[in-house]
């Protein structure tokens, strides 16, 4: 049974690479060219199945939907996410077809879309890793998310120009999606807390997002992604999304493994995938100045540059319809890339601080919504991630301290919060230009409540560096790393579910000692 084998390959490749820091599904690219390699010598099935081809579909359909309950439109449509992607593409293009012409040997049909695939980056790799990393809400990673669904787009638009096809006539329905809002937010609410909410999200990205959007001559993935878009603005759009995270991983597996699956490339298809990737941090580059020129700062700039430093699985989508031939070859670039870009990205946070004073002095001098702030005046307490533990303890503290400023690295969700009338504003405790030149003359305490443990030990071990003496607390899951946050200059850090049952308890005592006394006064002695 080869579904056996190739989720046992999958298993143990995955284990390694996660034991050496690596993301998983470098593990599971390994595995898929490691049993094409074993096919060749051994009885080992290796050829890539319609089960798991579909399997592989239907991952990137939940991916893309799951992203889609994150994305915020406004996040699209802004200058950096339009301009820079269209610059981009047609920069890369310009740039790559004469090489590939004179160098390959093809006609300029087959060079421009050679280039035109190597110029997308992966949505799945990005998006999984921003996912991984908690930053797909963070500035920098809704930029990413933007950008690569412009890329998504204009992509569609070359598949069908390539194809001779042209979407539906009924495709103008989707125009009139946002108006069945109202009726799946309905449907969100009726769902509850169980099967049924994974089996709507089901429903929504597989049956009316993949195969409606399909039916009417358009993207399966787009349709995915636009379904999710919907309903990022309901207050259960998060709980949806991590009913869907399991089912979403293990099918993602299969299309990690199928790309391995492919099959072995020759000598002329690695050294093409080899070049290609050695042009890699020209890519980045690329978005890098490009984004400058949008008047991002040099952080938000690298951090969306590096997630957008590799090459697409589009590419490949795009190559099985013009360019069939140059399938393997560019299968083999689409994974070596991902197996430099995924590590690269996990250090990206390290990485920028070693190259930050190089970098930084092409920034521009102008103003753009993602400058933080550099004092936080009279600030008495600061709140860092205004989740919901974040929010819980702001609101607990107004008012006996009014002295209590909130910071989160979500523009749009800051903007929320002010509305809503607290003192929130928006700051990235991960990034190291916040921390330089921080006026914070009248701070105490410090309440560390971002969700990402390497978010927490930054912040922490800033805040002792730029001579913080007050009290710095922060919440974690685990107890290992409560270890690790106070090393990095906590003076405390508490179990969550522990103190969810201190607090339980606390409540049973005060209501207990409450009856008590109460029964006292009826029944003295």
């Amino acid at each position: 049974m080869p579904e056996a084998i190739w989720i046992s390959f999958a298993f143990v490749l995955g284990l390694l690479v996660k034991g050496i820091g690596l993301p998983p599904l470098v593990g599971y690219l390994a595995a898929g060219f490691v049993l094409t390699g074993l096919s060749s010598v051994s009885d080992i099935t290796a050829e890539p199945t319609a089960v798991l081809a579909h399997i592989a579909h239907l991952g990137v359909l939940l991916l893309l939907f799951t992203v889609g309950l994150k994305l915020k439109l406004r996040s699209i449509i802004s200058p950096e996410v339009i301009g820079g992607s269209l610059l981009h593409f047609g920069i890369t293009c310009v740039v790559f077809t004469p090489p590939l012409f004179w160098l390959l040997e093809v006609d300029w049909l087959d060079a421009f879309m050679l280039a035109v695939a190597l110029s997308f980056s992966s949505t799945v790799l990005a998006a999984k890793v921003l996912e991984g990393k908690r930053e797909l809400r963070a500035f920098h990673g809704r930029v990413a998310i933007g950008i690569l669904v412009m890329q998504d787009l204009i992509a569609l638009v070359v598949m069908s120009l390539a194809a001779g096809k042209t979407p539906s006539e009924w495709a103008l329905i989707v125009f009139g999606l946002p108006l069945l809002r109202p009726l799946l937010y309905k449907l969100l609410d009726a769902s509850g807390h169980d099967e049924l909410l994974t089996l709507l999200g089901l429903l929504l990205a597989l049956v009316l997002g993949g195969l409606g959007f399909e039916s009417l001559g358009l993207s399966s993935e787009l349709g995915a992604l636009v379904f999710g878009a919907i309903l990022a603005n309901h207050p259960r759009s998060q709980e949806l999304s991590k009913s869907l995270w399991s089912v979403k991983e293990v099918f993602l597996v299969g299309f990690f493994l199928q790309i391995g699956l492919g099959g072995m490339p020759n000598q002329e298809a690695i050294v093409f995938a080899v070049v290609a990737a050695l042009v890699l941090p020209l890519k980045g580059l690329l978005f890098y100045f490009l984004l400058l020129a949008f008047r991002l700062r040099a952080r938000s700039s690298f951090l969306t540059s590096l997630s957008l430093a590799n090459y697409s699985e589009f590419g490949l989508i795009v190559a099985s319809v013009a360019l069939p031939e140059w399938l393997i070859p560019l299968a083999i670039t689409v994974s070596l890339s991902f197996v430099f870009s995924a590590p690269a990205n996990r250090f990206s946070h390290a990485i920028f601080e070693r190259v930050a004073k190089k970098i930084s002095r092409f920034e521009s001098d102008k103003r753009h919504p993602d400058e933080q702030p550099i004092s936080l005046g009279d600030t008495r307490i600061l709140v860092m991630g205004m989740g919901r533990t974040g929010t819980a303890a702001y609101d607990w503290l107004v008012p006996n301290e009014p002295r209590v400023m909130g910071l989160d690295s979500d523009p749009a969700k800051a903007e929320k919060h002010r509305e809503q009338g607290r003192n929130v504003v928006f700051a990235d405790a991960e990034d190291t230009t916040f921390w330089e030149g921080l006026h914070m003359p009248e701070l105490n305490s410090v309440i560390l409540a971002m969700s990402d443990i390497e978010g927490k030990l930054i912040a922490a071990r800033m805040l002792r560096k730029l001579g913080f003496r007050g009290y710095i607390v922060a919440h974690t899951m685990y107890a290992d790393e409560a270890v690790k946050i106070r090393e990095a200059g906590a003076n405390d850090a508490h179990l969550t579910m522990n103190e969810t049952g201190v607090a339980l308890a606390s409540h049973l005592m005060d209501r207990s000692e409450a009856h008590h006394q109460m029964a006292q006064v009826r029944n003295p002695v």
